[in-house]
Formats: C-alpha cells, sequence, structure tokens
C-alpha cells in the first residue's frame, strides 16, 4: 500500500516520503495512529497545502522531546520490589513498571512502549542501564537501581 507519512516512522521513512508499506501495517498501525494517510492524489495535495504545518509540529514534538532526553540522561530511578536473599526478585521489573515510576516522578508523558530494555525485564537485585526513546531521534540512557524488599 502506498502512503504519505505524516511524521517520522523508525525504518519506514520522514515525514512527507511516500512509501510502500504492507497493507495491514498501514491499516492496523500507521493509519489510526495518525502517522500516515492513503497516497491519493488528493490527499497529496492536503498534504502539500498542510507542509509547513505538519514540520513545524514535528520540530516541537523533537524540541520537547530532547528537553526531556537531556534531564533523563544523568536520572537514576530506583524501584523497590520483594526479593528472596540471594537478590532474586519475586516477579520482574517490566517496562509498565519503570514508565510508571517514571511519570510520578514527574516525567509526564512517557508510556511503557517507549522504555527500551535490552535484556528483558529485570529479575535481579542492582542497577541496570535501560533506555527511554521519546522521538525517533532522541533515545535517552538512564539507571534503573532495582532494590529488593526482604520478605
Amino acid at each position: 500500500m502506498q502512503i504519505i507519512l505524516l511524521e517520522k516512522v523508525v525504518n519506514v521513512g520522514n515525514l512527507g516520503e511516500v512509501v510502500r508499506v504492507r497493507d495491514g501495517y498501514a491499516r492496523n498501525f500507521l493509519i489510526p495512529q495518525k502517522k500516515a494517510r492513503r497516497a491519493t492524489e488528493t490527499a497529496l495535495k492536503e498534504f502539500e497545502a498542510r507542509r509547513a504545518e505538519l514540520e513545524k509540529i514535528q520540530a516541537e514534538k523533537l524540541a520537547a522531546s530532547q528537553a526531556i532526553g537531556e534531564r533523563l540522561e544523568s536520572f537514576s530511578l530506583k524501584i523497590s520490589q520483594k526479593a528472596g536473599v540471594d537478590g532474586r526478585l519475586f516477579g520482574s521489573v517490566t517496562n509498565m513498571d519503570i514508565s510508571t515510576a517514571l511519570v510520578a516522578a514527574g516525567f509526564a508523558g512517557i508510556e511503557k512502549s517507549q522504555v527500551r530494555l535490552p535484556e528483558g525485564a529485570l529479575k535481579m537485585v542492582g542497577e541496570f542501564p535501560v533506555q527511554i526513546a521519546l522521538h525517533p531521534d532522541v533515545v535517552s540512557s538512564i539507571s534503573v537501581v532495582v532494590v529488593g524488599d526482604l520478605v
């Protein structure tokens, strides 16, 4: 399916590009999320009329993400979970737990899909590096310290 990208999408393209993607990806994700639109003649004309406005919105989103990214860069998040005496957690710390803790710490708007755990959920007590993808161009690293509560 041919689509026009209304914002930058990782591994697909930049704002304004007409790209070909799989039908299901376009219909189920890109179009409902307002990240793309079908590439018809009328849609191309409407996009060209709104191009400056969309580029301004993208620049504002990028600037806001960079500001949050700078605040996050030196941030260390402390999460307390129940653990055994050997340091293994009863359960795990997931990207949902990390995003909830970041929102509680004052970083509004961080969703669980933006938290990237390279080795999966955290299952041990300790300090772990975690990446937060705020924007396709802005990825910040934070330190998550998992502290065990003995049962």
